[in-house]
């Protein structure tokens, strides 16, 4: 039974359920929680609300959907009331909310509430940033959101770990449940050794997978890579590296799991991606903090350092080993002759020009071995020039004892005025050059 009533107030949508109940002839309410929807007036509304009369069957309530409609008209409260086939085991009141009302939602909700019954709030679409500063959030001990649903997945579920507060949840952590389950039975069994490593492949914007990373690096407190993909929707694998195998878990289709590991034969999993009504009954069993949740927020920041020390040290190596090709007397041929060439040019500045760049530039062995042929060089030319020089001198010397022996009928003068250049300017003993 549906019956709508526009234009209403609060107090009359309490007398119209009083009414409802006292006709129906319910002795008692049998409600175990209010459960708050919010949400936008739009074609998802339905869904979200066949969700809970679903999870209204495991968990009787009274469910009060908020349904924001347009701030510009003028404020007033669009009520229905839903009981009977058309709420499940519960029953449904929506208020659709407009102009200034939209932004009092709270004001609207409070007269409806259940007395001495706990409060939830969930929000299917897009949630506030901070869920227990939300108006509707601080009435709730439970606060539901799906990070799935927003527009931005992975940085809407980074904004919940920072503001994370007790009694937080989200749809995309329970979404994980049967993968957690079946990992933990597979660590179970023999041989019982630690995880040295994981890795964690799916689609790129999926919130399931990222906490799916973070709780194994939280609590294996091993080293977890996530990788992403594009072949597939969700969680495609898991890998946990060990001593003896490695353990995967791979759902390629979306439905059907194969579990392998080392000494066990393959097995085929039942992990079919789970929907809003599933996801909401499971949140609906437990009204105390979610622990392992936060721990999961927690170890993402532990992925995320992991992930950018990788590239940087990456990109370290390959600038060394440029650096170090670079360098190589090998690589650098041309260069390293012209240098050569140059030191050895000029025997006195040797070791202080071409030596010293070469040895502050080169690798050690070799500046040793530019600095040997360098020696070898200099004293090679250093011999000749001073053979050459020895050669003059001797020759002078010659020629002056053949000028001493010249023909008694020569000339005096010509022979006592023989000058120094002809005779050789090297000659050591100027007696010899008068005779």
């Amino acid at each position: 039974m549906i019956i709508d009533l526009p234009s209403t107030t609060t107090s009359q949508l309490n007398k119209k359920l009083v009414e409802l109940r006292e006709r129906g002839g319910a002795v008692a309410l049998g409600r175990v929680l209010t459960l708050v929807i919010a949400a936008d007036d739009d074609e998802h509304l339905e869904d979200a609300i066949d969700a809970a009369n679903e999870a209204s069957r495991e968990h009787p309530s009274r469910v009060i959907v908020v349904a924001k409609g347009s701030k510009t008209a003028a404020p007033r409260i669009d009520g229905q009331i839903r009981v009977g086939g058309d709420a499940g085991a519960s029953e449904v009141i929506v208020l659709r909310l407009y102009g200034a009302l939209a932004a009092n939602s709270q004001s609207a909700v409070v007269p409806l509430l259940l007395p001495d019954a706990p409060i939830v709030t969930w929000w299917p679409g897009t949630g506030p940033r901070n869920p227990a500063e939300d108006q509707l959030g601080e009435l709730a001990q439970r606060r539901i959101t799906d990070s799935a649903a927003e527009k931005n997945p992975i940085r809407a579920l980074g904004t919940r770990g920072k503001v994370y507060t007790d009694g937080d949840t989200d749809l995309a952590w329970t979404r994980l449940t049967n993968w957690r389950a079946q990992l933990v039975s597979a660590l179970d069994l023999p041989p019982y050794e630690k995880v040295l490593s994981a890795t964690v492949t799916g689609e790129a914007d999926s919130p399931s997978t990222e906490l799916l990373a973070g709780w194994l690096a939280e609590y294996l407190k091993a080293p977890v890579k996530r990788v992403k993909s594009s072949s597939a929707q969700g969680i495609l694998s898991v890998t946990l590296e060990r001593r003896s195998g490695a353990i995967e878990l791979t759902r390629p289709d979306g439905r059907v799991g194969t579990l392998t590991q080392p000494g066990q034969p393959a097995r085929r999993i039942a992990l079919q991606r789970r929907d809003n009504k599933d996801c909401l009954i499971e949140e609906l069993r437990r009204l105390d903090p979610d622990e392992i949740y936060e721990a999961a927020l927690h170890g993402l920041g532990k992925i995320a350092a992991t992930s950018r020390k990788a590239p940087a040290k990456a990109a370290a190596t390959a600038t060394d080993s440029a650096k170090t090709t670079v360098k190589d007397p090998a690589s650098a041929p041309a260069r390293r002759s012209a240098k050569d060439k140059d030191s050895a040019g000029e025997p006195g500045q040797a070791p202080a020009g071409g030596s010293a760049k070469d040895s502050g530039k080169a690798p050690a062995k070799a500046a040793a071995k530019n600095s040997a042929k360098s020696s070898v060089k200099e004293s090679t030319r250093s011999s000749t020039k001073a053979s050459g020089r020895e050669s003059g001198e001797n020759a002078a010397e010659n020629s002056g004892k053949e000028s001493g022996k010249a023909p008694a009928g020569g000339s005096g003068k010509g022979t006592g005025k023989v000058p120094g250049r002809e005779s050789g300017r090297a000659a050591k003993d100027p007696a010899k050059a008068k005779a």
